[in-house]
């Protein structure tokens, strides 16, 4: 079926796409970024705008809250009503959210902002992969795409870091979001011009207010409950009551779209086991790589007494290796021996890292102790590009968007997971060495060895459920697609 999106084979085409996906993968940066350059200026925010301790964590929950519970009907909207018109919208909301935090002058204005960012981060980011699929029909250039795709993600936090420190440093802290507004307007004024035109399929074809509200009042509920825990605990009355209103309205989320005439959600997604096992293996995946991403950072600075910038520095050869395997090899191998193959060996990688760090000594030394874990990180170039090759291979193009949507929600439940458990089994594990008569640096090492060994096992799971369901009966890899009208002939398994 020709589609806006058809690949053709002329090289004003192949220019085209690559602007495209340079357009998309910049908004996609922007994104990144400004997570990770806002958690390090939150000391900053913290004595200017006056936040208590319990205050301060909304910086971060509200856009998390507001992120996370609107990707998947952000997804299945680009669907219907065109994945280039969310695109833009989503990029001018974010754009718009960010000058509006960096005129915040209240702590009640500033949180609001970040309300609006995570919107327009969700409306933009849930579409980003189906637009991609569906541009890039070709498997060695969706491959290629993919890896640049990822690699944006996996470097802006790390970039984040040190641009945050250097920016909260250098000028004040109002410029970690000003610093959105150029790159969001070069985003939206290009994007305009080379992305595309999608009708969508019309909202007739899936407008289901009630789904809608139920998915979306489930999902915030259960990841204001998840960033909760650290405060009130998992047994607390407050977690347990909004887990528990939270599972009954996905549940019937779930009974709605198996029901209703038009689903915001069709469940035939499912049927594809490469989509159900990508995302499975990805919750637990992103859980468990919060340890490395967060909790280095945290123990360079705590512990060994690193400074903001240098700290991100520190965490610069990570971001290197993982750029070079992703960009340069990891679409190749992928070609050569199956993207289930590459993600296995990008876990193994990945159990590497975090099994080295969980040995970190209190006064540990960068070249010994943790340069080896930053160069191990490699594999996460590896596993992620194969990971979203495998997660989108199943969605017909008229379900890219939302299988995109879906994707992108487990990522955030799998970091809502990470922060809630392993951020709390560190805690516990320092308060409990502290009391036992620990120093402080020891107490803290020793809660963040016990996060990075449950990450690794996480991790070990991953692999598993990979390595089984990611098979067909036969031995063969399961990559089927979804069943659907215009399933496309490729698909991207071995």
């Amino acid at each position: 079926m020709p589609t806006a999106f058809s690949s053709a084979r002329s090289p004003a085409a192949a220019h085209s796409r690559r602007l495209a996906l340079a357009v998309v993968a910049t908004g996609m940066l922007m994104i990144v970024l400004d997570g990770s350059i806002v958690t390090v200026a939150m000391p900053a925010v913290q004595d200017d705008l006056g936040f208590t301790p319990a205050g301060l964590s909304w910086v971060v929950n509200a856009y998390l809250i507001a992120f996370g519970s609107l990707l998947l009907l952000a997804g299945r909207l680009g669907d219907l009503i065109g994945r280039r018109r969310m695109f833009l919208a989503g990029t001018a909301v974010f754009t718009l959210a960010s000058l509006l935090a960096g005129l915040a002058t209240s702590p009640a204005e500033l949180i609001a902002a970040r309300f609006l960012q995570g919107i327009g981060s969700a409306m933009a980011s849930a579409v980003s992969l189906g637009i991609l699929v569906t541009l890039f029909t070709e498997p060695r250039e969706r491959a290629r795409a993919i890896a640049v795709f990822s690699f944006t993600g996996a470097a802006g936090a790390s970039i984040g870091q040190v641009a945050g420190g250097v920016l909260t440093d250098a000028l004040d802290w109002h410029w970690i979001f000003f610093i959105n507004l150029p790159i969001g307007v070069a985003v939206l004024s290009t994007a305009v011009r080379v992305l595309p035109r999608d009708a969508g399929l019309g909202l007739a074809a899936g407008a289901d207010a009630l789904g809608a509200a139920l998915v979306t009042a489930g999902l915030m509920l259960g990841i204001y409950a998840v960033v909760k825990v650290e405060e009130h605990g998992w047994t607390s009355g407050r977690t347990l009551g909004f887990g528990a209103l939270a599972a009954v309205l996905l549940i019937a989320f779930l009974v709605r779209q198996a029901t209703a005439k038009n689903p915001l959600m069709p469940l035939r997604i499912f049927r594809s086991r490469s989509v159900l096992a990508a995302n499975l293996v990805q919750i637990l995946m992103v859980a468990a790589l919060f340890s490395f991403q967060i909790l280095v950072a945290l123990y360079l600075q705590q512990v060994l007494g690193y400074g903001a910038a240098e700290t991100g520095l520190a965490m610069l050869p990570a971001a290197a290796v993982i750029g070079a395997v992703s960009l340069g090899v990891s679409a190749r191998l992928g070609a050569r021996f199956g993207e289930r193959n590459i993600l296995l060996a990008g876990i193994v990688a990945l159990v590497g890292v975090l099994a080295l760090l969980s040995r970190l000594p209190v006064q540990a030394g960068y070249a010994v102790d943790l340069l080896p874990a930053m160069l191990l990180a490699a594999g996460f170039g590896l596993a992620l590009p194969a990971l979203t090759a495998l997660a989108m291979s199943g969605a017909d193009e008229e379900d890219a968007g939302l299988a995109s949507g879906l994707f992108n929600t487990t990522q955030q439940i799998g970091m809502a997971l990470g922060v809630a458990v392993l951020s709390t089994l560190a805690a516990s594990r320092t308060r409990s060495l502290a009391a036992s008569g620990r120093t402080t640096a020891e107490a803290l090492t020793g809660g963040y060895r016990l996060a990075f060994a449950v990450g690794a096992g996480l991790l070990v799971i991953a692999f598993a459920l990979a390595f089984t369901m990611l098979r067909r009966p036969g031995g063969r890899p399961a990559v089927e697609p979804v069943a659907g009208p215009s399933a496309p002939t490729h698909t991207a398994g071995v």
